[in-house]
């Protein structure tokens, strides 16, 4: 098995620190420095937060390292710099890493082709620590909702005139309690709805999807990869 750094030591680096049985390395961006790392290990894991991913992507950049980024929450310029620097070394780059979330988006995306002339909502809850709104999974959905068709985001309602516009999708984000993650997609047509939804009842299913995507991306040289790609049948 390969090596693996987890950088990031909140709830999910310590649980995947739980669900891998291989060699690992810690990195706390809170207090250790990245100039002080040894590159010996084969691919990082990150669970951190967005504003610690540039330098994370600049290290990754300098050892060739495979990096998987689970952070959400990030930046267009950190995103462009992901694209940029995928084309040097491998990145894996999912904002939901679970298996029922990413069948969801294909289910999202034969809603969104089969019943056109639909209102179209996303709802996403999630614990009341969650710093990010709405969350990097709820945006997934509704990009690949967008692919299908050409629609734009409405996010929430306020005021006396909050009638709903058309060719919009309503984005909705919910924080309360311990919540780990639940995502609806409302087709609301007329006298009828379709109701699509993912319940995330433990934070394992993203430990355990982040640690199938590092052993995925070790094999790769370079480009960006998602949860599609692990999906077309290369799980370890």
């Amino acid at each position: 098995m390969c090596k693996i750094m987890i950088h990031g030591m909140g709830a999910m680096g310590k649980m995947v620190d739980e669900y891998y049985d291989g060699e690992k390395i810690y990195f706390d961006p809170s207090t250790d420095n990245l100039t002080n790392i040894d590159a010996s290990f084969d691919v990082i894991i990150d669970f951190s937060h967005h504003s610690v991913i540039v330098p994370l992507l600049d290290f990754a950049k300098e050892n060739q390292m495979p990096l998987v980024i689970c952070t959400t929450g990030l930046s267009s310029e950190t995103e462009e710099k992901i694209l940029e620097y995928s084309k040097e070394f491998p990145i894996f780059k999912s904002g939901n890493m679970s298996l029922g979330i990413n069948v969801l988006l294909e289910l999202a995306k034969l809603g969104a082709k089969s019943l056109k002339g639909f209102d179209i909502e996303i709802i996403e809850k999630h614990h009341n620590k969650k710093v990010d709104a709405p969350s990097g999974t709820a945006f997934m959905i509704a990009e690949a909702i967008k692919s299908i068709q050409n629609l734009t985001l409405e996010h929430g309602r306020v005021g006396t005139d909050a009638k709903r516009k058309d060719n919009t999708i309503g984005m909705h984000a919910v924080r309360g309690g311990t919540i780990t993650g639940e995502h609806t997609v409302l087709f609301a047509g007329i006298d009828e709805i379709i109701e699509l939804k993912h319940q995330a009842s433990s934070k394992a299913v993203f430990a355990k999807g982040a640690i199938e995507a590092a052993l995925y991306l070790v094999k790769k040289t370079k480009g960006l990869y998602n949860m599609s790609d692990l999906l077309k049948g290369e799980l370890s």
